[in-house]
């Protein structure tokens, strides 16, 4: 993948060597897809950062079960925009960031590389602050320097990108492993109550203005900037097909590879809002609008160890996310400029305006709302640019995008930058309902 250096570990050499297998028909089943999988799960982070916590826990204490069809919802948009820019690094080589400086006008070019770069930076504000809220009620750590821990940490996991794709991808792997497992546990926990929670799966229901306005959060916020554009730069001359029968073969190996990162994602969201439906709503604790009072109220529900497991998957959480954001800020930024710039320089910029900010002193809760503010300003141009650049045969070759895919991932497109500008209203206490 670009954003690595040439040099290749033991491990991506096997998986490049298996791969060629798969692809020669020397390998199937399972051991055949294995070499293709890890993109999707470095870019499934995004899908389950601190911010999300948030979002589910306060639809689950207030509303039960009853919006569970959003977050499925929510996962299947996310599944196809994700195959999109899976897609396009496959095919043309190139990562979103420099297709959009090699094909589109300079100002529109630099304007967007602005955005984005806001963007990013916006990103790793929610991703320090859930790993350093997660630090500071775990050891008593002030947040300001749970902050620095976590830019030293992130620093430290990103440093093994110089030994290829495949170490970062299992150290992504394994974060998602612990947070997986720990809202199983949350799930387990909670009071039984999955025969309840099931219909709502598929069953929609918005009773009143605050489900509405819940349930444009949770699918405005499902698709962010950094993942967008990321995803294409992971999967940009990882395993590179030497054929156009490798290509579509590749391309099919990377769509389940989407589906399963996609999915695991999904899962963990839906446990974060089951277990919030069980244990905050069914128990009457009221509404749970943040995450200190959601680590505060499971302690009596469910007992310590449950409080300590929540703490665990949003150290996780934050830790995993915040590296996968400065390393979508990486990917922005060689991209849009074109020329090198050091690993180091590129990872301080991204991560330097979040610890500033909290060694201020400002207000996290506010630090996060804007931060959601500046990504949903951000989102359209990354969605539009995906759409277009993967219907054009002279980009993408033999997989761009059929018209009956177009339609949907521009519906999908129309329908988020819309839930997005219906947030950014909300935000600033404007709603049409």
């Amino acid at each position: 993948m670009a954003v690595v250096s040439g040099w290749m570990s033991k491990a991506d050499r096997k998986a490049v060597r298996e791969g060629r297998l798969a692809l020669s028909g020397k390998r199937r089943g399972l051991r055949a897809v294995l070499p293709f999988l890890g993109p999707a799960l470095v870019a499934a982070v995004a899908y389950v950062d601190p911010g999300n916590y948030a979002t589910n826990i306060e639809a689950g204490s207030l509303y039960g079960f009853r919006l569970l069809w959003v977050v499925l919802l929510a996962n299947l948009m996310a599944m196809v925009i994700q195959n999109l820019s899976a897609k396009l690094g496959l095919a043309s080589g190139h990562n979103l960031p420099e297709l959009c400086r090699m094909h589109l006008p300079k100002a529109v070019s630099v304007g967007l590389w602005i955005i984005s770069e806001l963007a990013a930076m916006a990103t790793d504000v929610a991703e320090f602050l859930g790993a350093s809220l997660a630090l500071q009620w775990l050891f008593g750590i002030p947040l300001w320097v749970g902050a620095v821990i976590t830019g030293v940490a992130t620093y430290a996991m990103l440093s093994l990108e110089r030994l290829g794709f495949r170490p970062f991808e299992r150290l992504i792997g394994l974060f998602i492993g612990v947070i997986a497992v720990c809202y199983l546990v949350e799930a387990v926990w909670s009071p039984g109550r999955w025969r309840e929670a099931l219909p709502h799966l598929v069953v929609p229901w918005l009773g009143d203005a605050g489900s509405l306005t819940l349930a444009v959060g949770i699918i405005g916020a499902t698709v962010m900037p950094h993942a967008v554009y990321l995803h294409s730069g992971l999967t940009q001359q990882r395993i590179v097909p030497r054929s156009s029968e490798e290509l579509r073969k590749i391309q099919r190996f990377q769509r389940m590879d989407v589906i399963l990162g996609m999915s695991v994602a999904g899962l963990v969201n839906l446990a974060m809002m089951y277990m919030a439906g069980a244990a905050f709503h069914a128990q009457g604790s009221g509404t749970v609008t943040d995450l200190a009072t959601a680590y505060r109220t499971l302690e009596p529900l469910l007992g310590p160890a449950a409080a300590w497991v929540f703490l665990v998957s949003l150290l996780a959480s934050g830790l995993s996310s915040s590296a996968v954001g400065t390393l979508a800020g990486q990917v922005i930024m060689q991209g849009f400029v074109g020329f090198r710039i050091p690993v180091s320089v590129r990872r301080i910029i991204t991560m330097l305006p979040t610890i500033v900010v909290l060694a201020l002193g400002v207000d996290p809760v506010q630090a996060l709302v804007w931060s959601q503010v500046v990504l949903s300003l951000a989102l359209p141009a990354p969605l539009i640019a995906l759409v277009s650049f993967t219907r054009r045969r002279d980009i993408m070759g033999d997989l761009a995008n059929p018209p009956w895919l177009t339609s949907l991932a521009a519906t999908i497109t129309v329908l988020v930058i819309g839930l997005n500008i219906l947030l950014l209203l909300s935000v600033f206490g404007i709603t049409a309902w």
